[in-house]
């Protein structure tokens, strides 16, 4: 008998072991990312970091304005981990890149591939403007909150 309790007893440590993993994979993430303030930028920084946000399941709280390069984040994550508050402001506006010169020009094909790329309400919203073009797009109020749940 004495020799089977160290087995027992290691049986149950592993056991307590995987259920704790189990349960770590399966809690659901209580982390979140809150958007306050962000004017965009450069398209890169803004997808290695939603992507970071994207692998770590975080929710999203969009709780001011989020214009230009921080919209990817509706393409990039998952929109039930997305949420926003009042005072949230999507904005959008087509692709355009800048020379060595410094000066500004429009990326069409780049446009057409981000458009495609978010969901299909907010494809439909942008569409029923005119689409991306030079001039910024606001979504906010009603028709924002008729797309992503208000945050709880």
């Amino acid at each position: 008998m004495l020799t089977e309790e160290p087995r027992m007893r290691t049986a149950v440590v592993k056991v307590v072991v995987v259920a704790a993993a189990l349960f770590a994979a399966i809690a659901p993430a209580r982390a979140e990312v809150r958007i306050l303030a962000s004017p965009g930028g450069q398209v890169g920084p803004f997808i290695a970091l939603f992507d970071r946000v994207n692998a770590s399941g975080e929710r999203v709280v969009i709780d001011g304005p989020c214009l230009s390069a921080c919209t990817l984040v509706l393409m990039m994550v998952p929109t039930e981990r997305i949420c926003v508050t009042r005072r949230a402001v999507l904005g959008f506006h087509a692709a355009r890149s800048i020379d060595g010169r410094g000066r500004i020009y429009a990326e069409p094909e780049a446009s057409r591939d981000v458009e495609a790329a978010y969901p299909a309400p907010v494809r439909d919203w942008i569409g029923r403007r005119g689409g991306l073009t030079s001039r910024l797009l606001l979504l906010r109020g009603r028709e924002l909150a008729a797309i992503y749940p208000r945050c709880k």
